[in-house]
């Protein structure tokens, strides 16, 4: 079962034509790939997708709900799209702290938890302000985790991230696969892709191809 469905969408801003007539479907319980260069349309589709950015034509269903009809996003979804937004001068638990009160879902536990699972230290009182790239993009997965969704959006989540890292991800990104959930993603890595994703889609100037 497709649990994204996204129906001859389009996307102009402007005068140009960013997504063009767009269908595809990714099934539930699976990691997705995203290829192409920049500028091929890969991050706005994820916007779209996400609720960020209307279309300007076609459908796009999230869970069996009409994204900008039912609901305007989607509900159960993590997202890592461009640099994670977090107050600097905050620690990187205080972020997620007050991310996490605008849904109440979850408390101080699960908060720890996703930060530890993705190699953060929770009592770490550093500002974000001193965190490297690296930590940066840690705590940007934390924060996509933090509420366990059934679906996850992440575009480049490896930017940033040495080795060990990269090889931290990937395990952790495989592990929440096999607990049913859906990943779409983004890489300019053609190794990431092909050792994490079951399906693998090129995008180019605004046309999608399955691989």
């Amino acid at each position: 079962m497709n649990i994204i469905e996204v129906k001859e969408v389009n996307l102009i801003l402007g005068k140009t034509q960013i997504l063009n007539n767009i269908t595809v479907g990714f099934e539930e319980g699976k990691i997705h790939g995203l290829i192409g260069r920049n500028g091929s349309g890969k991050t706005m589709l994820m916007k779209c997708i996400c609720g960020f950015i209307k279309t300007t034509s076609g459908e796009i269903f999230v869970d069996g709900k009409r994204i900008g009809k039912d609901v305007d996003f989607p509900d159960d979804m993590g997202i890592i799209i461009e640099t994670p937004g977090f107050i600097p001068y905050y620690s990187g638990y205080k972020n997620l702290k007050l991310l996490a009160g605008l849904n109440n879902k979850i408390g101080k536990e699960e908060i720890k938890k996703s930060m530890e699972q993705v190699g953060l230290d929770p009592k770490l009182k550093r500002h974000i302000k001193k965190y490297s790239l690296g930590m940066r993009q840690r705590l940007g997965l934390a924060q996509a985790i933090m509420e366990n969704p059934k679906i996850l959006i992440l575009d480049e989540p490896f930017n940033g991230l040495d080795k060990d890292g990269v090889k931290d991800m990937r395990e952790y990104l495989l592990s929440y696969k096999k607990q049913g959930k859906t990943i779409l993603i983004c890489s300019h890595s053609a190794e990431d892709i092909s050792v994490l994703c079951d399906t693998v889609h090129e995008m180019d100037k605004g046309f999608i191809n399955k691989v």
